[in-house]
């Protein structure tokens, strides 16, 4: 069973001289946390995750404290920190991270064992040139694998 099987075709994606607010924007508009980058050649060349941008705006405490049971309520002002114009203008390319990624044509559970390694909850499939063709969320990949299951789980 291959990827392109059962990847999403319709990818939202960023091209590489887009900002930090771009970014903001497609996130917000669309309801998704990961947005593959690009380049004018629709070659993948990184990954941008919401947390990334959100750290433009959280303050630096979260990072550290490992429980925040003893928070009442919420952050306070925290909550409506919003990012300076500078944080706002920067370039997509300083705020990605390498993006981990696989071909159309891998199978199922290569593309699952990059999810676990790699803590991911998306995957961007790539054709053979490194042109971004689709990605693929861990629920996916698990569903895909799963449904091979319906046999002896829910036998006719």
């Amino acid at each position: 069973m291959q990827i392109d099987k059962f990847m999403k075709q319709q990818v939202i994606s960023i091209g590489d001289t887009a900002t930090a607010r771009d970014a903001a924007v497609l996130f917000a508009t669309h309801h998704i946390g990961t947005l593959p980058v690009v380049n004018a050649q629709h070659k993948l060349i990184g990954i941008l995750y919401m947390r990334d941008l959100l750290r433009l705006v959280m303050p630096g405490f979260i990072e550290l404290m490992a429980d925040f049971d003893f928070v009442l309520g919420d952050f306070g002002d925290y909550e409506e920190r919003e990012p300076s114009p500078e944080a706002e203008a920067r370039p997509v390319r300083e705020l990605m991270e390498t993006a981990v990624s696989v071909t159309a044509d891998s199978g199922l559970l290569r593309a699952f064992a990059l999810i676990v390694n790699h803590n991911l909850t998306d995957l961007p499939v790539v054709d053979q040139d490194g042109r971004l063709v689709g990605i693929a969320s861990h629920v996916d990949i698990g569903a895909a694998l799963l449904a091979r299951w319906n046999d002896s789980i829910f036998p006719t």
